[in-house]
């Protein structure tokens, strides 16, 4: 018999009742070191006391009136975006897979609108992940996202990861309006792009006339050390897709754009009944309040440092186990020799969460206001993980 849930995922034996930063507690009272923030949301920890605040305050005068009418936190996210960013505009939704699909929308509408309809292929590249949408999985195209499907929506072309050659070659088709890349893969197993391959795909795009869709869903909102990822290559898209932490844990999604590239989206072109809600923007306010402030910043450039040189010295000493970090700020993987899930349950086994990602990978993608010392308490119980592997009681 079916459960009530429907049974997409393979979820481990664990009930969480409560949280306090970096900090999940089991419906048995153990209390779990969480290093995987939900995938990459709970930016400022658990049951933040200042989100709570904003969240409360809003729940207390106005929950929900739709896009219909103006609504105030809104427009002050959206400002507050603007302000911070390469952005003219931003449209709200609930989560990255929705912006994924008003990014696909946008781009093939600004051809469209140029007298240019002809030019609706999306590059895009192995390894990446887009949501789970008709147009996501369309985007990403794998056997593992695709099979069963069918028939998948046309008008992507995929190229394999960093392959710059490759690119170069696809961008002079006259059928393609657009490159869509995160800047560093989360789900393909935390695989940042080069800073020259995001500076030639920028090139590219300014040569051929082609909109460059930037998917910052995983990789955005401080996770890497800046506010956005692609500020290390010193380069701005046109497009930009943006969920997960920008919420801190509310479901919260952006599309963030150029006026130019957003030019054919007007009146009645896309919509969203919760997109932009008044308690989701009430709680994005207070994350970019915080996260946005360079000395925030430092601090997550800080603890990545440490973190990594004592990831660096956990390779070292146990190099049956695990092989390489890679990744930038606090998105950082470890690639693994053992088996990753097996890594993944073993820190279970010492009430320690990790996410598991392609390449073998595990992902390591915890709040960003993590403290120093439970940055030493993650590499014990990693090590206590890692020990258990090689010397299997």
């Amino acid at each position: 018999m079916i459960p009530s849930v429907l049974p997409t995922y393979n979820r481990a034996p664990l009930n969480f009742v409560s949280g306090e930063g970096s900090w999940l507690v089991e419906a048995d009272g153990r209390r779990f070191l969480d290093l995987g923030a939900g995938i990459a949301v709970n930016v400022l920890g658990h049951a933040n006391p200042e989100l709570v605040e904003a969240l409360t305050k809003q729940a207390n005068t106005l929950w929900h009136v739709s896009n219909l009418y103006h609504i105030g936190p809104q427009q002050e996210l959206a400002d507050k975006l603007v302000e911070s960013t390469f952005a003219d505009t931003v449209f709200f939704t609930n989560s990255g897979t929705e912006a994924c699909e008003l990014a696909v929308k946008m781009a093939r509408k600004y051809h469209f609108d140029n007298g240019a309809p002809e030019r609706t292929e999306i590059i895009t590249f192995d390894g990446s992940f887009h949501g789970r949408s008709s147009a996501g999985i369309a985007a990403a195209g794998s056997e593992k996202m695709t099979a069963g499907f069918g028939p998948l929506l046309p008008g992507f072309v995929h190229l394999p990861f960093a392959d710059h050659d490759a690119l170069a070659e696809a961008a002079k088709s006259p059928s393609v309006g657009a490159i869509m890349v995160e800047p560093v893969q989360g789900e393909g197993g935390i695989r940042p792009l080069p800073d020259a391959d995001l500076k030639a795909m920028r090139d590219l795009c300014d040569a051929h006339g082609l909109l460059l869709i930037l998917d910052e869903v995983q990789c955005g909102v401080g996770r890497t050390g800046k506010l956005f990822a692609h500020e290390w290559a010193g380069i701005t898209p046109d497009i930009m897709m943006v969920a997960k932490g920008i919420g801190g844990g509310f479901s919260l999604g952006a599309v963030l754009a150029t006026e130019n590239a957003a030019k054919g989206m007007t009146a009645g072109t896309h919509g969203s009944t919760y997109g932009g809600n008044p308690l989701a923007c009430a709680v994005g306010c207070k994350v970019m309040d915080i996260v946005a402030e360079p000395a925030f910043i430092a601090e997550v450039n800080r603890k990545a440092g440490l973190f990594r040189q004592k990831l660096e010295g956990l390779i070292a000493s146990h190099p049956d186990v695990f092989e390489e970090v890679r990744g930038t700020g606090l998105m950082l993987g470890l690639k693994c020799k053992a088996v990753n899930t097996d890594i993944v349950t073993a820190g279970y086994a010492n009430n320690l969460l990790t996410v598991p990602a392609a390449d073998n990978v595990i992902r390591l993608l915890p709040p960003l206001n993590i403290t120093d010392a439970e940055i030493d308490e993650a590499l014990t119980r990693l090590e206590k993980a890692a020990t258990q592997i090689t010397q299997p009681a």
